[in-house]
C-alpha cells in the first residue's frame, strides 16, 4: 500500500477524494503585474495529441493559437508515458472507416517514414502500434506547419480576469511568470485544471481505473519463451516483492529490437493530487525495476537491457467535469447515436479494476470476458444475444462544456462528462483525439459569431469537422 505524507482517510459520503492532504499553514504572495508575453485567438492548455489536435484544427481554420505544455514534447500518454498503441479507425466489423481527421492523418505522415505498423482493421486490441520517439519529432512538424506559437516547459498556474470575464492564464517556466491573452480556452489538461481552478463543477469517480508505467526494454528476444511467461512470473513471484496483481501486455516497437511492456499497476492514487501523483510515479519505477529482475532471474542469460522510463505515468483517470449531458455506459454499448456527435469510436469497454486483480471487457455484441492472472478467461455474455449488433457508439459535444465555467472554455480528453462504464471505452487515444478537434473548431465557430461555446451551432461543428478530414 502507498502511504503519502499528510494522508487523510475521509469518510463515506465526503466529496474530496480520497488520500486528499491535510490543511497546512498559508503565506499570502504578494500581489504583482504579470507581463502578457503572448495574445491569441485560442489558448490551448495540454499538448497531448487531443490538445495538439485542438490547436492545429483552429489554427487551419485561421485563428492565432497559444499552446502550453509543461513537458518538453507533444504527444502526452502516446509520447512521454510511452503508450505506443493506438486503436483501430475503423467499426467493429472493420467494414466502415469511423475515425479519420488528424490522427489518419499522424498515422499516414509515420507510415512513410516506416516507424508504424497496420493491424488488422477489426483488431479488438490494437490499430496501429509506432515509434513513439518518432512521433515526437512528427508532432513537432505538425505544430511548425500549424504556425501555432508552442509553449513547452511551461506550466498554467491560475485563470485572469478582467470585469469578471475570463481574459487569460498566468503560466510559469524558465523565463518566470508570465500571461498569455486570449478570446477562447480549451483545457486539455488532462486532469481539468483550468476548469477547477475557474470553480467548474468537477467530479471523481468512486474507483479511478488504476495507473501504469510502461517501460521500453532492449534484448527482449533473448529471453526466448520467459518473455511470454511474463505474466505468469508477476502472478507467482510478484507478491513476495510487492508487486500487485497484473495485466501484463506489451509489443515491439516497429523498425527496432526495443520491446515496449506494460506490465505495471498503480493503485490508489488520485493523479489530480501532486502527493499522491509523485508517490505513483516512484513506485511505477520500482514495480519496473522488481518486474526486470524477475526476468532476469528468470533467463540469466538474457541480455536484458532498461532502454527508457516513462516521463510520467500512463494515467486512465482522475478528474471529471459536470457538463450538460453525461454519457452512460448503457448508451454507448448500445450504439446510440446523437444529433450533436463529434467523435465516434468502436474500442470496447475496459475495465482495468481497483477494487480486484484483473480487467473486465465488454463487447458491442455483448460478450463479456474477466481476464484475472493465473486463471482461463471467464467468457460470458453481459447482455442475450440479438439479431444486430451495434458497430460504434458517439460522443456528444455537450459532454465538453463545462457547467459554471466561462463561456469561452472548453474540455478535451479524459476529463469529459462520462459514467465510469462509458469511460471505460471512450478514454482511448483514437476516441479523445477527436474531442480535441472538435474543441479546436468549436472555438474557432464561436469566435466567429462572437457567442459562448454552449450556442454554437451543432451542424456548423459538424460540417466543419467534415470538411477538414473527421469521419462523422
Amino acid at each position: 500500500m502507498i502511504r503519502f505524507v499528510g494522508e487523510l482517510t475521509l469518510p463515506p459520503g465526503d466529496p474530496r477524494p480520497q488520500g486528499s492532504r491535510m490543511a497546512s499553514p498559508t503565506l499570502t504572495e504578494p500581489a504583482r503585474a504579470l507581463p502578457v508575453w503572448h495574445e491569441a485567438d485560442v489558448c490551448v492548455l495540454g499538448g497531448s495529441c487531443t490538445g495538439l489536435f485542438a490547436a492545429v484544427r483552429a489554427a487551419r481554420l485561421g485563428a492565432r493559437v497559444v499552446i502550453i505544455e509543461k513537458d518538453n514534447c507533444f504527444g502526452g500518454v502516446a509520447t512521454t508515458s510511452q503508450v505506443n498503441v493506438w486503436h483501430s479507425l475503423w467499426d467493429t466489423a472493420g467494414e466502415r472507416q469511423i475515425i479519420a481527421g488528424l490522427t489518419e492523418e499522424v498515422v499516414e505522415r509515420l507510415d512513410r517514414r516506416g516507424v508504424v505498423k497496420r493491424h488488422e482493421r477489426n483488431n479488438p486490441s490494437r490499430g496501429f502500434t509506432f515509434n513513439s520517439e518518432e512521433l515526437k519529432i512528427e508532432l513537432d512538424e505538425l505544430a511548425r506547419e500549424a504556425g501555432l506559437t508552442i509553449c513547452l516547459h511551461t506550466f498554467f498556474a491560475a485563470p485572469l480576469f478582467e470585469d469578471g470575464r475570463l481574459v487569460a492564464v498566468a503560466v510559469e517556466n524558465k523565463s518566470g511568470r508570465g500571461a498569455v491573452r486570449a478570446r477562447m480556452f480549451i483545457d486539455a489538461t488532462g486532469d481539468a485544471d483550468l476548469v477547477a481552478r475557474l470553480g467548474g463543477e468537477t467530479w471523481f469517480a468512486n474507483q479511478l481505473q488504476p495507473a501504469t508505467a510502461c517501460v521500453r526494454v532492449g534484448g527482449w528476444r533473448s529471453l526466448g519463451e520467459v518473455g511470454a511467461r511474463v505474466g505468469e512470473l508477476i502472478r507467482e513471484q510478484g507478491p513476495a516483492r510487492g508487486l500487485p496483481p497484473t495485466f501484463a501486455w506489451g509489443g515491439f516497437v516497429p523498425g527496432s529490437d526495443t520491446y515496449m511492456l506494460a506490465a505495471t499497476r498503480i493503485h490508489g492514487i488520485n493523479p489530480a493530487d501532486a502527493a499522491q501523483l509523485s508517490a505513483g510515479e516512484i513506485e511505477g519505477r520500482r514495480q519496473v525495476r522488481v518486474i526486470l529482475d524477475l526476468l532476469r532471474e528468470a533467463a540469466p542469460e538474457a541480455r536484458l537491457s532498461l532502454e527508457a522510463l516513462p516521463s510520467r505515468l500512463g494515467l486512465r483517470e482522475s478528474r471529471h467535469i459536470r457538463s450538460p449531458y453525461r454519457l452512460s455506459g448503457d448508451e454507448v454499448l448500445s450504439g446510440r447515436t446523437f444529433d450533436d456527435a463529434i467523435a465516434q469510436g468502436s474500442y470496447r469497454v475496459d475495465i482495468h479494476h481497483q477494487d480486484k486483480p484483473g480487467i473486465t471487457l465488454r463487447y458491442l455484441d455483448g460478450v463479456e470476458e474477466y481476464h484475472r492472472p493465473g486463471f482461463p478467461s471467464e467468457r460470458g455474455r453481459w447482455r442475450p444475444e440479438t439479431a444486430e449488433n451495434p458497430l460504434f457508439y458517439q460522443i456528444p459535444y455537450r459532454c465538453l462544456l463545462p457547467l459554471a465555467c466561462p463561456e469561452n472554455v472548453i474540455v478535451a480528453g479524459r476529463m469529459l462528462d462520462v459514467d465510469p462504464l462509458a469511460h471505460a471505452a471512450v478514454r482511448v487515444m483514437v476516441n479523445l483525439n477527436q474531442t480535441g478537434e472538435a474543441a479546436g473548431v468549436a472555438a474557432v465557430l464561436a469566435l466567429d459569431t462572437r457567442g459562448g461555446l454552449p450556442a454554437v451551432s451543432v451542424s456548423s461543428l459538424r460540417e466543419r469537422l467534415r470538411a477538414g478530414g473527421s469521419a462523422l
